[in-house]
């Protein structure tokens, strides 16, 4: 079996037409990963709509290509902007920039790539030889012990998301209240839906990952204002930054060990484990002089790191059916809608695809590492491009990829309202990646649940394998809440906990107290449902608003000491930044001009104004970049023969022509 699997998996990797569409994939998220505000979960939401319907190897052909190449792409911003091309490449701006400044910018590239390739190889390898050695294993998990794993996820997702263990549990909580709007999986009984068509079938997944990531990232890049970059010019290095890597080869496989090992734990994702690889690399080494000044070491060590962790990732995602990270939650997503189920299967009659995802991540990494080095040149010039000329293009771009899911306005103000519920997450701490996995997994566990009970009754909690997970949910949630640190716990996503600490509390009361109402929410439309449709909802609100009402109490308690005090505040930080409800309110007041006028008419109307006002461009440029946005909404609209949402003025003359009617 295993060796048909692999021709099978040969045969896949090796057509030209999965070759074209892994190039197609590499592409984009060699786009992505440059424009620091998407960011890989955001990319992979933007090519969730589009992979519907295609043939399975080919959209896994795209979705692996992004996967691979966004931890590689994305040290374009670090290293020549300063700014995290994603939460992941935040540590390589320590010594990357710093490099870039003394003019040696394509030597910290070319060791960035460089310790990229060996870390995704590398964690290519490993999770072939973990299929190889699990596979008789996962083979004997039953519903209990996955709905149990789920658990296990969760609760990692949750300790390890903050410096505030009940934060990070409501995070993850909150997650999973929005995951279960909709029709219960075991009975169809409708819950938190307000009696609406749009919400019955829950919330598009890619809706909630663009709002959550890619609108909070865009007004903060606006608040910055300026160029992306400097004047991108790469100076000298390239073959220099090739031989730093190979001087440090031990350190580039220990660091792409590090990440494939703790990328296989859910929840705890790039976010901190490009840190604990530039800790390691601080802690190894004698001479640690240069360190934040432009030490090429401090750039191999979590590029090699961030890049192993995938394969990593992928071992809870593909074989249990846990994501591994918030990418991996929007890659599972993918899995479902193209009819894979994660899990068992995986390695059963569905070996050949595993195989398949493997070695695609392995090639995907050659691919894009190249292209990375061949196109640097001009990526940097690029970036020298204010971001206020580029960040209509990309409400453009997520507003498109939302209304994908039902082409309808509803798509487009339920983008708006999971945007403001990422912007407070992001200002206050929340752990926007424990929503997103949370969210994830709520049908998946509730199912779990709903099969343990019908098959087992409530004595599938006494089962052998499931005791021994309870057991490793408990140890580790004990280890993980005593190795939190007063700097900002082990994965502080949103900030320094230091540099964030408020006098004033209020605003950040205001949410928890929200997070609360969404819990009670949640258990008054769940009580008088029936015990299988009602048990899950319950399960959530009383967490959820257990550890709400925890956060609220250390607040009012201990104040500004408080491990749950954390706000990065709407104060100016730019001479001319207007604060974060500024930049917010000119996307509502898109998706307000798309209620009275439609989509194609709003965004005409949308790009003219942002330039003039925001971007402060002249007639000309605003002219020629409002014509190319129509260029490519329209080549793009006509190829996938879409009709943009329509608004009021299409209800009153349905007749327009296109692209005018909805």
């Amino acid at each position: 079996m295993i060796a048909d699997a692999v021709t099978t998996a040969l045969s896949h990797i090796l057509s030209v037409n999965y070759l074209l569409h892994m190039l197609l994939g590499v592409s984009v998220g060699l786009l992505v990963g440059i424009l620091p505000a998407l960011g890989g979960i955001a990319g992979m939401s933007l090519l969730l709509p589009f992979i519907y319907g295609m043939e399975v190897t080919a959209a896994l052909g795209m979705l692996m290509g992004m996967v691979a190449v966004i931890p590689t792409s994305d040290t374009f911003s670090s290293v020549l902007m300063g700014i995290p091309g994603s939460s992941s490449s935040q540590a390589t701006v320590l010594d990357g920039f710093p490099l870039a400044k003394k003019g040696e910018a394509a030597r910290a590239l070319s060791a960035a790539f460089s310790a990229s390739f060996i870390g995704g190889v590398f964690g290519a390898l490993l999770l072939t030889a973990f299929v190889l050695i699990a596979r008789p294993l996962i083979l004997a998990f039953g519903a209990a012990e996955l709905f149990m794993l789920t658990i296990f996820g969760l609760s990692m997702v949750g300790v390890l998301s903050g410096a505030s263990l009940p934060k990070g549990i409501a995070a993850c909580a909150i997650g999973l209240a929005f995951g279960s709007i909709g029709a219960a999986p075991a009975t169809g009984e409708y819950r938190m839906d307000f009696e609406t068509l749009y919400l019955s079938t829950g919330l598009p997944l890619a809706i909630v990952g663009l709002g959550l990531f890619a609108i909070p990232e865009i007004i903060d890049l606006l608040r910055g204002g300026g160029s992306i970059a400097g004047d991108g010019r790469l100076g000298r290095g390239w073959v220099q930054g090739l031989r730093d890597t190979m001087r440090n080869w031990w350190l580039a496989l220990r660091c792409s060990a590090i990440g494939a090992m703790l990328g296989a734990l859910p929840g705890l994702g790039g976010s901190v484990i490009d840190w604990i690889a530039y800790g390691h690399v601080m802690q190894t080494s004698k001479d640690r002089s240069q360190f934040g000044k432009g030490d090429i070491r401090g750039v191999i060590a979590p590029e090699s790191a961030n890049n192993a962790k995938d394969g990593g990732a992928l071992v809870p995602t593909l074989l249990f059916g846990i994501p591994g990270s918030g990418s991996m939650a929007i890659f599972m997503a993918g899995m479902l809608l193209l009819g894979l189920q994660p899990g068992p299967a995986m390695v059963g009659r569905n070996l050949d695809v595993t195989y398949t995802i493997i070695w695609s991540l392995a090639i995907a990494n050659i691919i894009g590492t190249v292209l990375c080095i061949v196109l640097s040149p001009g990526i940097a010039r690029l970036t020298t491009v204010r971001f206020a000329l580029i960040a209509p293009f990309m409400v453009m771009i997520i507003s498109f990829a939302a209304f994908q899911s039902n082409f309808t306005l509803y798509d487009l103000i339920a983008l708006l309202a999971i945007g403001f519920v990422g912007v407070f997450m992001r200002r206050f701490g929340w752990s926007r990646p424990a929503f997103l996995i949370g969210f994830v997994l709520a049908t998946q566990s509730e199912r779990y649940l709903y099969q343990a009970v019908q098959f087992d009754g409530w004595g599938f909690l006494t089962r052998p394998v499931v005791l021994v997970i309870i057991a490793l949910i408990l140890a580790s949630s004990w280890f993980a809440a005593r190795s939190r640190s007063a700097e900002g716990g082990i994965l502080h996503t949103e900030g320094s906990a230091d540099s964030s600490k408020a006098d004033t509390l209020w605003p950040q009361i205001a949410f928890v107290l929200f997070a609360i109402a969404l819990f009670a929410f949640t258990l008054w439309e769940a009580w008088d449902l029936t015990f299988l449709g009602a048990v899950f909802p319950m399960m959530i609100a009383g967490i959820g608003g257990v550890a709400s009402l925890l956060v609220l109490l250390s607040l009012m308690t201990t104040g500004r000491n408080s491990s749950a005090n954390f706000d990065l505040d709407d104060r100016p930080r730019e001479p001319g930044d207007r604060g974060t409800y500024y930049y917010l309110g000119w996307i509502v007041a898109f998706v307000g001009g798309v209620a009275l006028v439609g989509f194609f008419i709003a965004l005409v109307v949308f790009f003219v104004a942002f330039l003039r006002i925001v971007s402060k461009a002249s007639w000309l440029m605003t002219i020629v970049l409002t014509l190319l946005a129509i260029a490519m909404l329209l080549t793009l609209a006509n190829g996938l023969s879409l009709v943009f949402p329509g608004g009021l003025l299409q209800g009153y003359y349905p007749d327009l022509p296109w692209p005018l009617r909805g």
